[in-house]
């Protein structure tokens, strides 16, 4: 047992000094990241060594623990901010009116794309009357494999309007996505709030380095959840604007969020591995026959499959209509 208990006790510490050392090494102080970095590891490791003698044991682990509990607590002076220099394509937060079914949402986010990373910021207000939503459909996007995702709602309106909401990082000027640095407080939470001929048509029509396969799911759940759902979505949107929050690769993503806006719905699904990796979430959905449950996964995945009609589409009006017409 006393072996046992040195082994658990090794494994703890190897694992809080890889998580503080790349804390420190991402997120520490500007100038000191890197010395304070390699101070806390080579503390971790002496620490490790110590363990396997009884007379530094108690000793080494009570400096850690020391150690330890002070990176703790400025780990927690770290707050998100809605201040600021922003990307242009996130500046602009979101919010919505909510008047009984009505529901006005302020920001709606259509740039004009000349290429990724040349467009023009636009933004409109529109209302939305929750009593014509009859639609909520899941994007999710490939660009990496086939499990990982980056997935989104778009919800629908009786007489073809559409708003998409996508989950992701607020990055800075300069500042450029990494999953690693996702883990230790370096992005904001953002929703982007689009009209889909930009949030759709960015991935289909405009990224290319690495190209972007999407494909678009109608989710069959009944239209109260969709109508729950978005309120939710809108409640969450304003929070943000009070009180930002921030992203974390592996419990605050994309994908992980969307579960927790679910959950304001009774049968919302439980929680798996496959919305981890998210790659597997339409499948984990067809499933439980949340998805089209009338073809195979295999044929439902190619009808969804949008990126042909978007770029046809293009700038079209009738642009949702379009990726949601099959050839």
């Amino acid at each position: 047992m006393r072996w046992f208990g040195l082994v658990i006790m090794a494994l703890l510490c190897v694992l809080v000094t890889l998580w503080g050392t790349l804390a420190l090494y991402y997120t520490g102080p500007a100038g000191v990241q890197m010395p304070l970095a390699g101070g806390y590891g080579l503390c971790g490791l002496a620490t490790l060594f110590g363990l396997a003698s009884q007379r530094w044991r108690h000793r080494m682990g009570g400096v850690f623990l020391v150690v330890f509990a002070i990176l703790v607590i400025w780990w927690n002076t770290i707050k998100p901010s809605n201040d600021r220099n922003w990307q242009p394509d996130v500046a602009v937060l979101a919010n919505a009116t909510i008047d009984g079914d009505f529901v006005t949402v302020h920001n709606i986010r259509n740039i004009d794309y000349h290429t990724e990373t040349d467009f023009t910021p636009a933004y409109y207000d529109k209302t939305f009357d929750l009593r014509k939503l009859e639609s909520v459909d899941l994007v999710a996007v490939y660009w990496m494999g086939p499990a990982i995702a980056h997935t989104f709602l778009s919800f629908g309106f009786k007489g073809g309007d559409y708003l998409a909401v996508s989950i992701e990082t607020r990055k800075e000027q300069g500042e450029g996505y990494s999953t690693l640095k996702g883990f230790f407080k370096q992005f904001e939470l953002y929703y982007v709030v689009a009209d889909e001929r930009d949030v759709i048509r960015l991935r289909t029509n405009y990224r290319k380095d690495p190209p972007e396969d999407v494909y678009l799911y109608r989710v069959h759940k009944p239209v109260e959840n969709g109508r729950r759902l978005f309120l939710e979505y809108m409640r969450q949107i304003n929070a943000l604007n009070k009180k930002p929050e921030f992203y974390n690769t592996l419990i605050h993503n994309c994908t992980t969020t969307i579960w927790l806006n679910t959950r304001v719905n009774p049968d919302h699904v439980r929680f798996t591995w496959k919305l981890l990796a998210s790659g597997f979430t339409p499948e984990y959905l067809y499933e439980l026959d949340a998805l089209d449950s009338t073809v195979t996964f295999t044929d439902l995945q190619h009808r969804s499959h949008i990126n042909a009609r978007a770029q046809a589409a293009d700038k079209a009006r009738d642009f949702s209509k379009r990726i949601r017409t099959e050839d």
